[in-house]
Parts: C-alpha cells; sequence; structure tokens
C-alpha cells in the first residue's frame, strides 16, 4: 500500500524592505507615512522639477530668464496705462501692481498645475510604489523657483518708488510659508479630483479667469464700495495680502490672519481626508 502523499508547504513571500523600494512607503503604509517618505524625498522631487525646466527650456539660449523678460515686458506696458485709468499716482500704483501680477502669476499656475500633479507623474507611479507627495512638491518646487526669478523685477521698482527698508518686510517670509501649505495642499485635493474627473481643471481655469478680476490684482482694496467689500473675503485675495503688503511695508489687517487661519485649517483637512482615501486609487485614475 503506497504512502499518502505529502502536502506541499506553501511558497514563502518575503516583501522587500521598505529602503529598497522607491520612496521607502508601500501601499500599505498609512497615509502620514506615505505623505512623509515623499516630503523627506528632496533629492527626487527636486531633481525631477530641475528636470522639468531644463526640458521645457532645451536648446534655449536665455531659458528662464524668458519668462521674466515677458512679465518685465508686461509690467512695463500695464503700469503707465492702469496708474493713469485708476487715477493714482504711478510711485505708489507700480510697486502695487508689480507684486499683484508676480504673486497673482505664481498662484494660478501652481493652481492650474496642481490638477495636473497625478495625471502627468502616470508613467512612474505606474512603475512601482511611489510617494504620492513627491509629485505635488515636484510641482510646487518648480513654481518657486520661477517665483525667485519674478521677484527680482519687484527690486528695481522699489528702488525707484522710494520704498525703504522696513523690519515688517521679515513677515513676507512667514507668509510664503502659510501660501505653500494652502498651495500644496489645494495641489493634493485638485490633482486627486482631477485624475477621477477630467472637467475638474477646466473649471479650475475657468475659476481663475474670474477670481483675478476679484482680486485686488490690478486694483485697490479702498476703492471699493462698502456693499461690494464681501468680494475681499475670498483666499487668494487673503493670500495675496499677506505676501505683498509686508513687501510694501504694511501690516495685513487682524481679519486677513483669522480668516487665514479657518481656511488653511479647513483646506489642510480636506487634502489629508482626501489624500488617505483616494492615495492608492489614483494609479488606476491615471
Amino acid at each position: 500500500m503506497a504512502a499518502p502523499a505529502e502536502t506541499p508547504a506553501p511558497p514563502v513571500v518575503r516583501r522587500l524592505p521598505s529602503e529598497t523600494r522607491l520612496g521607502g512607503t508601500g501601499p500599505a503604509d498609512s497615509a502620514w507615512a506615505d505623505w512623509w517618505a515623499g516630503m523627506r524625498r528632496l533629492d527626487l522631487w527636486s531633481t525631477l522639477a530641475w528636470y522639468d525646466i531644463v526640458l521645457r527650456y532645451r536648446r534655449s539660449l536665455l531659458g528662464p530668464i524668458w519668462i521674466t523678460l515677458s512679465m518685465g515686458a508686461m509690467l512695463l506696458g500695464m503700469g503707465p496705462l492702469y496708474a493713469a485709468l485708476f487715477n493714482v499716482p504711478l510711485a505708489r500704483f507700480y510697486p502695487h501692481l508689480a507684486l499683484g501680477i508676480i504673486f497673482w502669476n505664481f498662484f494660478s499656475t501652481t493652481i492650474n498645475d496642481g490638477c495636473q500633479v497625478f495625471i502627468t507623474a502616470a508613467p512612474y507611479l505606474k512603475q512601482g510604489p511611489v510617494p504620492r507627495s513627491v509629485f505635488v512638491w515636484r510641482s510646487l518646487a518648480r513654481h518657486l523657483f520661477f517665483l525667485a526669478h519674478h521677484l527680482i523685477l519687484y527690486l528695481p521698482v522699489a528702488i525707484w518708488a522710494g520704498l525703504q527698508w522696513n523690519p515688517r518686510m521679515l513677515l513676507f517670509l512667514p507668509g510664503v510659508v502659510v501660501v505653500v501649505v494652502n498651495l500644496h495642499a489645494l495641489s493634493i485635493t485638485l490633482g486627486m479630483l482631477s485624475a477621477r474627473f477630467r472637467d475638474v481643471p477646466n473649471i479650475v481655469a475657468a475659476s481663475l479667469q474670474l477670481l483675478m478680476f476679484l482680486t485686488p490684482v490690478f486694483w485697490f482694496p479702498e476703492k471699493l464700495p462698502d456693499r461690494s467689500r464681501f468680494i475681499l473675503y475670498n483666499p487668494l485675495a487673503q493670500l495675496l495680502d499677506i505676501l505683498r503688503l509686508p513687501l510694501l511695508g504694511s501690516l495685513p489687517a487682524p481679519g486677513t490672519m483669522w480668516f487665514l487661519v479657518y481656511f488653511t485649517t479647513l483646506n489642510v483637512a480636506i487634502a489629508a481626508f482626501l489624500y488617505a482615501a483616494c492615495r492608492r486609487r489614483v494609479v488606476y485614475w491615471v
């Protein structure tokens, strides 16, 4: 009588340690661990951001300086014209306009690009477990580089207008931190929604065109009638204030600070919820 055949042992599945995987996290890790792993990969997202810039201006003699020159030409033409239209002295209007356009360009391009952060990262997402926040930081790093280029244009304007050094100008630095936190959270939220619903980028682009005229980029808030002041309570107007007013030697209003505390809390909470709920599904949407 033959002996019964032995049941083969199940194969041993060995999981690679997190250090051997790109980004250091896998699909089973928590949302916080995934986000933090992406944030600390400075070498990865900074290299990707620089590669995007190099690829965009490949074989260009001046490279990213072309964007600065085009914005400088726009400021040179708009300054005297709009100062005359609004009947405001040019020395007062020019710094206001220059900073308004520079920061609005930063807001709009970052938000529009935030809608595409995961869509354009599809080849990387499909290759292996990569922390999703890497691609958000990649987008922010790229646009912060352009912002630094554009701020150079403000220096000759400030010197010509006779603006003097003021310790209040140092408040620009914490303002940048608040803006980066909010744009990072918006990029996560819009990136997730855009990957799932491809109409979102078009809706955002159209909304930003409208918001540009409802935000004091070109005009002064004090010129508004009292019944129209509610339009200043849009988040981009408040974010613009905490960046522009310190560089003009002024302080943001206390109401601006409280508004941004509430908005930032809500913005980060929504982004954290969507990041935890959707980060594993985004690879199937792109």
